[in-house]
């Protein structure tokens, strides 16, 4: 995976709350450090994200971006 951003943290999906229109998506990065990310229903169907499933944080100026390896 090549990506124009530079803060990118590998962790563990712990948490996955879906909304009316958008999903919570908690990735445990390490030393007690979750990230919330807010991403589309279509996007975690797509990505096929699963509690205790791999995935990275990609954070940029203003967006985290949740990813995973192919």
């Amino acid at each position: 995976m090549k990506l124009s951003a530079r803060n990118i943290l590998k962790g563990i999906i712990k948490q996955i709350t879906p909304g009316a229109i958008n999903t919570d998506v908690v990735l445990d990065v390490g030393n007690g450090i979750d990230i919330v990310a807010q991403i589309s229903k279509n996007s975690v169907d797509h990505l096929g994200l699963a509690v205790g499933k791999p995935a990275y944080a990609m954070i940029n100026i203003d967006d985290i971006i949740i990813g995973v390896d192919d």
